[in-house]
């Protein structure tokens, strides 16, 4: 188990495997989310370093008693920290959704620690009924009293936007997401602290002119991956990310909704492609 301390305390998790040597992906995960989540796609990028960060108050993380750090800035700050503890002077960020608007932020403040950027179902616009689900689960424990149950929840609620994914799956989800304690399921984030900072940010936590962060982007290689059933990442923002940053490398993930898992094929080949494009 690793962990690093930030300037400000907070002790924070990692992961950290792949070849000694080999070129290091930084992947953040999303609002709720953590490094458990890049489990999916690690086993198809065995020959880089991955890095994966459990973002403070999330996973193995220390929570923070200060709910207002939970915000972009701050956590992109413990980004650029935790590179430094590993003494690395460049990574490629892969980020999914609130990873994804911390890429951004380094973009815009660290621009030469960066050396490509995933953004993973997550851009400058964040969809109004998305946000609105968001503030409707945050901080929420859920009815299930075990994983097997949570799992089976989620099969059954989220069948509409990812069709077909076997309950499997949705057991190893659960396992990321809960943890099974007496008398039922916890949350494995600081989850009534994390709401509050929501509603006191302007219910994403992010800044609020999200498109100057992403012009930040603009000389560096990018993919973005959205599930074609996301209600976070719309067709048309995509779209005009695209128009905005003519080298991006798109890729719209079938049978997905936010997020997807990143070992499908569409996202595996952007991720690919825009690795092949940094070598």
């Amino acid at each position: 188990m690793s962990f690093f301390t930030t300037s400000d305390g907070k002790r924070l998790y990692y992961t950290d495997t792949g070849p000694e040597g080999a070129r290091p992906i930084l992947c953040l995960a999303g609002l709720t989310r953590n490094s458990d989540d890049f489990s999916f796609v690690a086993p198809h990028l065995s020959d880089y370093r991955l890095i994966a960060l459990d973002t403070r108050g999330r996973g193995q993380s220390e929570h923070d008693p200060d709910y207002m750090n939970y915000n972009v800035i701050r956590e992109s700050h413990d980004a650029i920290e935790l590179l430094d503890h590993l003494g690395l002077d460049k990574a490629t960020v892969l980020g999914t959704s609130r990873g994804g608007l911390i890429a951004m932020a380094l973009a815009a403040s660290h621009p030469e620690r960066l050396t490509a950027v995933v953004l993973n179902d997550i851009g400058p616009v964040v969809g109004a009924g998305g946000i609105a689900r968001i503030m409707d689960y945050v901080g929420r424990k859920p009815k299930a009293k075990t994983l097997e149950q949570a799992a089976v929840d989620m099969k059954t609620a989220l069948e509409h936007e990812f069709p077909g994914v076997p309950l499997e799956v949705w057991r190893r989800q659960a396992a990321f997401q809960y943890q099974e304690v007496p008398g039922g399921l916890e949350l494995r984030y600081d989850g009534v602290a994390l709401h509050k900072a929501l509603l006191e940010q302007g219910a994403t936590g992010a800044t609020p002119d999200m498109w100057m962060f992403f012009e930040a982007l603009a000389k560096l290689p990018l993919a973005v991956i959205r599930g074609a059933n996301s209600d976070i990442l719309s067709h048309d923002t995509l779209e005009e990310m695209k128009r905005r940053h003519p080298g991006l490398i798109p890729a719209e993930v079938a049978d997905r909704g936010h997020p997807p898992f990143l070992d499908e094929p569409e996202a595996l080949a952007a991720i690919r492609a825009l690795l092949e494009q940094t070598v």
